[in-house]
């Protein structure tokens, strides 16, 4: 029996394993991990922090950069590029079973040009066109008032 679909922005969709994984872009956490993804990143040196570019919202956090300088904490998800879908951070390891270009274009349906990033497990689609660089005192404010370990 194959796996239910999950619904990214309320369309059903199915992933399979990338034959090849994406070369990573990003990096996004949901829920707890986004917050222990931000404390991880509040560890970076400001000369890091400049470097990445990021976007968060009430419960997620998508830092953009080069894959060496990416943080790692348990249960993120690394996002890449595909050729045929260049407006979508995908999860580098996972490929969408429908034809990429078409996801792209279903997912782009009334959400503009935008690059996207793709986040299969909560169904979240989380428009990066509008990331920033990494300032850490936003940072600090977005984390509130948890303890930075």
């Amino acid at each position: 029996m194959r796996p239910q679909p999950e619904r990214v922005a309320g369309l059903p969709v199915r992933w399979r394993p990338r034959a090849a994984p994406l070369e990573p872009v990003a990096v996004a956490g949901v829920g707890a991990v986004a917050h222990a993804l931000g404390q991880r990143a509040m560890l970076a040196d400001d000369a890091t922090l400049a470097a990445w570019s990021g976007v968060a919202g009430a419960d997620v956090l998508v830092l953009l950069g080069a894959e060496a300088s990416l943080p790692w904490v348990e249960g993120v998800v690394y996002l890449g590029r595909d050729p045929l879908a260049p407006a979508l951070l995908l999860p580098c390891a996972l490929e969408p079973e429908v034809a990429v270009s078409l996801l792209e274009r279903a997912l782009l349906a009334g959400q503009g040009d935008s690059p996207l990033a793709v986040l299969p497990a909560s169904g979240q689609l989380v428009p990066v066109g509008s990331a920033q660089p990494v300032v850490r005192a936003s940072l600090q404010a977005w984390l509130g008032t948890e303890a930075v370990t």
